[in-house]
């Protein structure tokens, strides 16, 4: 049937993105304030059929994706970014959608502006007749008076934005979406020269971009983690093309959007010391990339004007429960059921986490550095490992990982898995960014019904090409294809280095 061939599958893509934009006109995250006649409510029967539209278009928008995924795994296809952009171009009029972050972005924005300190305060600050005060009067209420706990260089953009639309709601999230869809360009720029491993550059733009997780959060939503993720893969690839210190500088601004950027940082640091070899080698990966990113980060910081705040404000988002936090859950769990505040044990739980998640993360670097795996499949595996354990998890934060994955091993097993999990989490928040019960329900099944499927049809297919020890042609080119480093430990001969033995756990 056409409907289930690659061209059915970009038609039912362009159809679903349509009916999640203009449900998103009567259902998404609406303005409270300064919606100019455009994005206002428009009451409870609209308001309804709206999401029932933005829901039906979202499943089939998530159909067709995964449709077109099987058939990339099965052998090329052509024509991926011209489904990109007819799946993207229905989003970026539309109100924001499945969050209210951006309004949090205009608003501290604004407070740049006005000389508020960001790091110090949140957006209720902002009074009447105050650029952002509107776009304050919608940002979530657990944000409202939270500082930014984000770099000063993502700060800069918000200002740009706020000062080139005056703070005016509508014009400013188009500038932020404006922001996103750049972000979305280089992080398809930065997986198809990473080759994208076995299957090729398409395989890497369907799970890296043309993810629905992705097309709703970042496009849609206009997060910043899309930003973060592109400077990263972008400072990536030209580490791995030899240009490591101008890397270095990328995942610098990337550390000034969203720390966890700095993981990259390691495992560019593997990257030189492979290449380099020996005691020098290892002391130049150690040293020198971090050296780097902190001289930019600092730079960052002063030209911005906005002060080293952000040093004391990366932990703000860890004091606010997410249910996708296995670690928080956990210590909520135990808190309660050993005393009446749970906070201390919810806390040592948390940390707990996180210290599993750094010796992984080492544990990665670790196998990277021998040859056992890919350095840049290391990295995402590693981001993704950071965002399971991490004491506050939003749906998007998957992105961090997914995307990296893609870029050398969309056709691994972790890619497969990676896909799933988008697939499912896509469904976790409303159009209009609240988080209801039945999310979790339509998430679980989905989860469910993804995982059932990629158990019987796990990717590789058989008879297809197998991954390798250094499944990115870029990456293997430039870290070479030698068992182990020139003159480091050799690499265990025994070793299963397959993507996807590692993300098994095999």
């Amino acid at each position: 049937m056409w409907v289930f061939s690659a061209s059915g599958c970009r038609w039912l893509g362009v159809a679903g993105s349509l009916a999640v934009a203009a449900g998103g006109w009567a259902a998404g995250t609406l303005p409270v304030l300064g919606g100019r006649g455009l994005w206002e409510p428009r009451g409870s029967a609209l308001t309804l059929a709206g999401a029932l539209l933005a829901y039906l278009g979202l499943a089939v928008l998530v159909a067709a994706w995964w449709r077109y995924g099987v058939l990339l795994a099965r052998g090329p296809r052509h024509g991926v970014l011209g489904t990109l952009v007819g799946w993207t171009v229905p989003l970026l009029f539309a109100p924001p959608l499945h969050s209210a972050d951006v309004y949090s972005y205009i608003a501290q924005g604004a407070m740049v502006v006005e000389g508020y300190d960001v790091y110090g305060g949140g957006p209720a600050v902002l009074g009447p007749g105050e650029l952002g005060a509107d776009a304050a009067a919608s940002v979530g209420g657990h944000w409202t008076d939270t500082p930014a706990p984000y770099g000063p260089a993502f700060l800069v953009l918000a200002r740009l934005v706020v000062e080139l639309t005056g703070g005016s709601v509508v014009p400013a999230v188009l500038g932020m979406r404006l922001l996103a869809v750049g972000a979305l360009a280089l992080i398809v720029w930065a997986v198809r020269a990473l080759g994208g491993g076995p299957g090729g550059r398409d395989g890497a733009v369907w799970l890296a971009a043309l993810n629905p997780l992705l097309l709703v959060h970042v496009v849609g939503g206009a997060h910043n983690d899309g930003l973060t993720a592109g400077l990263m893969l972008a400072g990536v690839v030209l580490a791995v093309r030899g240009r490591w210190v101008l890397g270095c500088v990328l995942v610098g601004l990337a550390m000034m959007v969203k720390s966890p950027a700095a993981v990259a940082l390691l495992f560019i640091g593997v990257t030189v010391a492979r290449r380099d070899g020996g005691v020098r080698g290892v002391l130049k990966g150690l040293v020198l990339p971090g050296l780097v990113a902190a001289t930019v980060a600092a730079a960052a910081t002063v030209a911005a004007g906005t002060g080293f705040g952000w040093l004391r404000t990366q932990s703000v988002a860890g004091t606010i429960h997410t249910a996708l936090s296995v670690t928080s859950d956990l210590g909520l769990g135990l808190g309660l059921l050993l005393g009446d505040d749970p906070d201390p044990v919810k806390n040592v739980v948390q940390k707990l986490g996180l210290l599993l998640a750094a010796v992984i993360v080492l544990e990665l670097a670790r196998r990277a550095w021998r040859g056992r795996i890919d350095p840049v499949l290391g990295l995402g595996l590693a981001l993704v490992a950071l965002v399971a354990l991490s004491p506050m998890v939003q749906p998007w934060y998957l992105l961090w990982g997914t995307t990296v994955v893609a870029a050398t091993a969309w056709r691994s097993r972790a890619g497969q898995l990676l896909a799933v999990l988008s697939a499912a989490l896509v469904w976790e928040t409303a159009p209009s960014g609240r988080t209801p019960w039945y999310g979790f329900v339509l998430a679980g099944a989905v989860l469910a019904a993804g995982l059932l499927w990629a158990r019987r049809d796990p990717w590789p297919r058989a008879g297809g090409p197998a991954p390798g020890p250094f499944v990115g042609a870029s990456v293997g080119a430039s870290v070479g294809a030698q068992a182990g480093p020139p003159d480091g430990p050799p690499a265990d001969p025994s070793a299963d280095p397959s993507p996807g033995a590692v993300a098994a756990g095999r």
